[in-house]
């Protein structure tokens, strides 16, 4: 099953360091099959407030994003955003099509 990594990026010091993070994170998605499907850009807030970016990054499954997420090429740049962010992270696994609300009723 499809599984993502969602980062609500609330604030970012943008410098050498998160640009260093950028131009080197796709090389680290590349071996576990990983794609951006959103990355920042602009949000149509409609309820409440949204501070700051989304990022989506869409994996074959949630093995594939464990094993990004622990890998030693991307531990090596995980500070460079950490340290210079304030944000949260998880990992969700998406949904069998079809799939109706409903469904999580069990």
């Amino acid at each position: 099953m499809t599984a993502y990594a969602v980062a609500h990026m609330r604030q970012v010091t943008m410098g050498p360091q998160i640009v260093e993070y950028l131009h080197k994170i796709d090389a680290t998605l590349e071996p576990f099959c990983g794609r951006f499907v959103v990355h920042g850009g602009n949000v149509e807030v409609v309820e409440n407030d949204w501070p700051g970016n989304l990022i989506v990054i869409e994996f074959p499954d949630r093995r594939h994003v464990r094993a990004w997420y622990a890998s030693p090429a991307y531990q090596a740049i995980l500070a460079l955003r950490t340290e210079n962010s304030q944000s949260d992270v998880v990992f969700a696994d998406g949904v069998e099509h079809p799939h109706k609300a409903t469904d999580v009723l069990g």
